[in-house]
């Protein structure tokens, strides 16, 4: 990879991590059930791509059918992502809720070697170690009330699972395909997988007043739009097991704005957890150049048509 692709990837990963960073002080703020804010995040976040793909799109690149569903898949796995995760955090503490679901680097390493037979490198086990460790500091005071809430804790740990294949299949598709197609396409399937879920459930739909709505906006246009354009665009040029990782940064900037916002104070341990956690991104990411094995199998390569 030529150095400046590979520093304009970090840069737009590094912008997605800030922007989905404010993701669970969005969805506390939208007040409804982690299902609906999840569908309006998708469907906002819809209308906008759609709405500027045609201006960007790059026409010498086609989706097979093949890959269209593949694409499809990949929404309705994000989909459980952010609907299993929304639904922690308003159950949850949203530290409990972000570490467990920042696992999601666990399951790349383990699916990597279950479809290709191939561990990641050794550099990423330290990494995903040390900011796995980072993350637990973060939410240490929470871990004594584990047991009371585990039903939500189980579904960020399903978030982060949902997550990871979701890397994985983006990751291979944004070998060939353009970044604007393959997110507005999987955002949309995102959005009606939620909705039928959400109907199916009989949730309520309402948005409850104007600081909902803002935050519906914010959790669409911030998070989604900006903070998944810069990750699927590093997706096309980082390894997903090096994204992943890097993604772990998320948890330390989101207590950095609950303390800014909320008030929550970080104690000596969370700020440990914290540099430990960049410390891991640092660790992954500062190497030149990444030896990390590819899902090849996993989705193979789509001719295009």
């Amino acid at each position: 990879m030529r150095p400046e692709r590979r520093v304009t990837a970090f840069l737009a990963l590094a912008g997605g991590v800030i922007s989905i960073s404010w993701s669970a002080i969005f969805v506390r703020w939208a007040r409804m059930p982690g299902t609906c804010s999840a569908f309006y995040r998708t469907l906002i976040a819809s209308v906008v791509l759609w709405a500027i793909f045609p201006f960007f799109r790059d026409k010498s690149r086609r989706l097979s059918r093949r890959s269209f569903w593949i694409t499809v898949l990949g929404g309705a796995l994000f989909a459980g992502d952010v609907g299993f995760w929304n639904t922690a955090v308003m159950h949850t503490s949203a530290g409990n809720a972000t570490f467990l679901s920042n696992i999601a680097p666990l399951f790349v390493g383990l699916f990597t070697w279950m479809f290709t037979r191939h561990m990641p490198s050794r550099r990423f086990w330290i990494a995903l170690l040390v900011s796995t460790a980072g993350s637990g500091l973060i939410v240490a005071a929470d871990l004594r009330l584990a047991m009371a809430r585990s039903s939500a804790d189980g579904l960020a740990v399903l978030a982060a699972v949902c997550f990871a294949l979701y890397l994985i299949i983006t990751s291979r598709l944004r070998e060939q395909h353009d970044v604007l197609e393959l997110l507005a396409l999987s955002t949309t399937a995102s959005a009606v997988v939620l909705l039928i879920v959400a109907a199916g459930a009989r949730l309520p739909m309402a948005i409850p007043g104007a600081g909902s709505l803002w935050a519906l906006l914010a959790l669409g246009l911030i998070c989604q739009v900006g903070g998944y354009f810069g990750l699927t665009y590093a997706l096309g040029h980082l390894p997903a097991t090096v994204t992943s990782i890097l993604f772990l940064s998320v948890a330390p900037f989101t207590a950095i704005f609950a303390w800014i916002i909320f008030g929550e104070r970080m104690s000596l341990m969370e700020i440990a957890g914290g540099a430990l956690v960049l410390t891991g991104a640092w660790i992954v990411g500062g190497k030149e150049r990444l030896e990390v094995p590819q899902v090849e199998e996993l989705v193979p390569p789509v001719a295009e048509v």
